[in-house]
């Protein structure tokens, strides 16, 4: 079992197939006897992968800061549910206590959450598989301008190396699941 971080958007007007792709990953992940480790959130795609992760048989686990509990969106039937005192420590929490890391479509909370992850990566503060689910080509032009900066040497390639890609949920948790085998075959 391994604990699955998942990044993704917290808005309420998103199209039923991005709540859906979350909703199904979230089964999935329990599915296949994993944990869940969520941004606490009850709305959005962050609620949809922890109902799915439920619904699946995952436990979940939160992290919200202490202002969105404020307004209402936490995930109250999270199995254990950690309120932090901004987001910045959230986000470090999360990273710590995942064992690897989906982001699903997202926007710029999603892309902060990602880039902190990877970057951590990077600089070898961490060897957790880092994933990035492109369904329906979502983050083909971060991937294009991605490149572009490896191209002018901005990026290194190990750097872009260290980011899983996949299509689909299956393809994710596949490519996860294979990367933490081999990350503890690796120790």
């Amino acid at each position: 079992m391994a604990r699955i971080g998942v990044f993704c958007a917290s808005s309420q007007r998103l199209d039923q197939r991005w709540l859906g792709l979350a909703y199904d990953l979230g089964v999935e992940i329990g599915r296949r006897g994993h944990e869940l480790v969520s941004g606490g959130g009850c709305v959005g795609m962050m609620g949809a992968v922890a109902d799915g992760a439920r619904a699946g048989g995952a436990r979940t686990f939160g992290v919200i800061p202490q202002s969105l509990v404020d307004l209402e969106v936490a995930d109250t039937k999270s199995d254990e549910l950690v309120v932090t005192d901004g987001m910045a420590s959230r986000k470090l929490l999360m990273i710590e206590r995942a064992d690897a890391f989906i982001t699903l479509p997202g926007g710029l909370g999603t892309l902060d959450e990602l880039f902190e992850v990877w970057t951590t990566a990077m600089l070898d503060q961490h060897r957790k598989p880092i994933l990035l689910l492109d369904a329906g080509g979502f983050y083909g032009g971060l991937l294009d301008w991605l490149g572009g900066l490896a191209r002018e040497q901005f990026v290194r390639p190990s750097a872009l190396a260290l980011l899983l890609m996949a299509q689909d949920v299956d393809k994710a948790m596949d490519l996860i699941e294979a990367s933490l085998l081999g990350t503890a075959r690796g120790r």
